[in-house]
């Protein structure tokens, strides 16, 4: 397959190498001249280009047929409306110049209310979701051959739980754990570039939702972490994310099912 990476970070990172040892021709855009070179040193043909420039241009130096895209650009929160809708009016324009067979959208279980309440995607209230992570799906669902993953709390290799929370108060240690392995990702995000897929939208979430606190002191243990100062129970909220549609669709099981093992 020729696949194309838009918005290479750490996550799409690891599965541009993965699928280029497996013989893929891989391209990947970064906006960075450091990541730009180590790139093309694993052999994957990197360009730069940043979706939230000002004078945004429509063509790039690359392809413009790709069996697969996995974007990668994020429609983060922290960002504002304008500026995540100029990123994605950017992501639009691009798209406009290439052909693909199918496209990725990685999204994030963050749309769904912070309530007790287990979520899967049929949930429709528009009016909880997060605004700004509506608008990038809807952006990108609105392109022809495209299927949004959101992805559950991504840990794995180096990032590890435990270290968010060393030597520091953890106020959240009773609510559930909606993580996935970043391997297991790899693995679903290679899923959808070669299965025929029944839905548009689903979650990643691995299947066991441990408590926060649980796996802090779980990672902690296994990585040599110190422990949180104290778990301080201000936020109880008990929201689950279920991840069973596409596990079930693919009969997919999980290399790490349990946070407490990450």
């Amino acid at each position: 397959m020729k696949i194309l990476i838009l918005g290479c970070g750490w996550l799409a990172e690891s599965f541009a190498i993965h699928m280029k040892n497996r013989g893929h021709e891989v391209w990947a855009s970064t906006t960075t001249s450091e990541k730009y070179h180590r790139l093309k040193a694993d052999g994957i043909f990197s360009f730069i280009l940043d979706f939230d420039c000002e004078s945004f241009p429509e063509n790039a130096d690359l392809p413009d047929q790709f069996d697969f895209v996995l974007n990668s650009i994020p429609a983060s929160q922290k960002n504002s409306l304008t500026v995540i809708e100029n990123r994605f009016s950017n992501i639009k324009l691009f798209f406009d110049h290439i052909t693909w067979g199918k496209q990725v959208f990685l999204s994030s279980i963050g749309i769904y209310p912070n309530k007790d309440a287990v979520f899967d995607e049929s949930y429709a209230d528009t009016a909880e979701l997060s605004s700004k992570l509506l608008f990038a799906e809807e952006c990108m669902l609105g392109l022809t051959h495209t299927i949004v993953y959101r992805l559950g709390g991504l840990f794995g290799k180096n990032r590890v739980f435990a270290k968010y929370f060393s030597e520091r108060i953890c106020t959240t240690g009773e609510q559930r754990a909606n993580f996935v392995h970043i391997d297991d990702v790899v693995r679903l995000v290679e899923e959808a570039s070669c299965r025929v897929l029944k839905h548009a939208i689903y979650n990643v979430v691995a299947p066991l939702h441990p408590k926060k606190m649980d796996v802090i002191l779980a990672s902690a243990k296994k990585h040599g972490y110190a422990l949180p100062l104290a778990f301080e129970a201000e936020d109880v909220t008990q929201k689950i994310v279920s991840g069973k549609l596409l596990q079930e669709e693919l009969g997919y099981q999980f290399i790490s099912p349990d946070p407490l093992q990450f």
